[in-house]
């Protein structure tokens, strides 16, 4: 170990931008086994490790690291699954940056390890040799509801399934996987990736029930009856728009329609071709990973030209910074310091622009971030046939969650105490229903929290 000094970072080899934008293959190749430990024998072992304290699930990254170095691969899998619900997920999507590889020791001036690369390695690699998740099998008597097959959802069926507790796990769409399915491209996770998680959940009693929307197919009462505990990971969904004129009209869209309309297009399901943007010139509003997202993907759909605005510079975009140079090497444009103040459209109601205005960066706010102020007299156009919003997601509550009397905050968060149950006992809630628009790897954790807290209660 610690032979950084001799060996520097390096990152997994990723196809021509030329090329990737042709289709919606990842971008990125797996290390090879010596990839994988030359990389891994880096890490200098720190006896307080940050990258461990930085991850929401707090994996055992020194010491699956140190396993991967020595060649031990079988014991790095087992120690990689162990803390983590799907790390073959958050290897591919976690932005590293900000998380554990940003708080790496060897971040300033030698380069952080690649974390998350090496453990995609440690799950496909043991996944070719035949390894996957291991479940006992259903052992209790107990029975719970997960409603929503999203991130916090898998998490939390993931550790119920562990402690031999049956789990009916209910889905409003046709294919499970919520936003890993529906809202991150394939070019970043290709959806075999998430159905294969779930296929081997399923060996291991859960049952997945699809099609069905609670509130609707089935009421919430139902669920109260006919199981033990009942957790409600039902994301946040609502996108949030900028709330300036015409921004209502035909040709505006938010992110989270967008991607999910192009992903049931590249599924063969029914889709609205409203979303279709070939040939056109696309505007994203954003600077998250959402916002990359959605600019990627129209790249890849044949867009004339694809130009995101946002109103910070580009050292304060919260997106991830691998996300930002692909974006960049795949040839979208980026105009920072610029904020929206009306969508332009013609005679007919269509859409023909966006009329902006800079910004300047002033004193800090009580987060210490700067705040964003308006330069008077700044205004500009910027020509578009589609302009998309991704500025973040709202919660929105089906009727169920007023029908039980479950607490919430002023922005519809569902309130919980530290083990995410509800106010209602046996009611819990974990992800972005919970705490608004975050990381798949912050919701694993609630789900992960949920599902101990529901094991000590029914298992005591």
């Amino acid at each position: 170990m610690q032979n950084y000094i001799n060996q520097e970072r390096v990152e997994p080899l990723k196809r021509e931008a030329a090329l990737r934008v042709k289709d919606y293959k990842e971008i990125y190749e797996i290390f090879k086994n010596n990839e994988a430990s030359l990389q891994a024998d880096r890490c200098i072992q720190c006896g307080d490790p940050y990258c461990h304290n930085k991850c929401p699930l707090h994996n055992f990254i020194p010491f699956w690291l140190k396993s991967v170095s020595e060649t031990n691969f079988d014991l790095a899998f087992k120690l990689s699954n162990q803390t983590n619900p799907f790390p073959e997920i958050t290897g591919r999507i976690c932005p590293q940056d900000r998380l554990c590889e940003g708080d790496c020791t060897l971040n300033e001036g030698h380069g952080a390890i690649t974390i998350g690369s090496i453990e995609t390695f440690i799950s496909e690699n043991g996944f070719k040799k035949g390894l996957k998740p291991e479940f006992p099998g259903i052992k209790t008597d107990k029975k719970v509801a997960i409603i929503g097959s999203g991130p916090a959802g898998i998490s939390a069926a993931t550790y119920l399934l562990r402690a031999g507790i049956a789990v009916d796990m209910y889905e409003k769409a046709k294919r499970p996987g919520g936003l890993l399915t529906y809202g991150i491209p394939n070019f970043k996770l290709e959806k075999e990736v998430v159905f294969r998680r779930f296929e081997w959940m399923k060996e291991g009693g859960l049952n997945l029930i699809l099609n069905s929307e609670v509130g609707k197919d089935i009421p919430f009462s139902t669920l109260e009856e006919k199981y033990d505990a009942i957790f409600i990971a039902i994301g946040a969904e609502e996108s949030k728009k900028a709330n300036i004129p015409n921004e209502d009209k035909k040709g505006v869209l938010v992110a989270i329609d967008f991607l999910k309309n192009i992903q049931q297009k590249l599924f063969n399901e029914e889709y609205n071709r409203d979303y279709l943007v070939k040939g056109k010139d696309v505007i994203v509003i954003g600077g998250g990973d959402t916002a990359m997202d959605c600019l990627r993907t129209s790249v890849r759909e044949g867009a004339k030209s694809v130009t995101c605005l946002y109103r910070r510079d580009g050292a304060n975009m919260p997106g991830s910074k691998k996300e930002y140079r692909n974006a960049i090497e795949e040839g979208v444009e980026f105009v920072f310091n610029v904020s929206p103040k009306e969508i332009l459209i013609n005679s007919d109601g269509e859409v023909i622009g966006i009329e902006m205005q800079k910004t300047r960066l002033s004193q800090k706010d009580e987060s210490g971030r700067e705040r964003v102020e308006i330069i008077k007299g700044s205004e500009f156009k910027v020509k578009a046939d589609i302009i998309i919003f991704a500025l973040g997601f709202n919660n929105h509550n089906p009727s169920f969650i007023n029908e039980c009397a479950i607490k919430r905050d002023k922005w519809g968060a569902i309130i919980t105490d530290t083990n995410r149950q509800t106010n209602v006992k046996g009611i819990y809630a974990g992800g972005d229903c919970f705490r608004g628009s975050d990381l798949a790897v912050t919701a694993a954790a609630d789900g992960k929290i949920a599902a101990e807290a529901i094991i000590k209660s029914l298992l005591k």
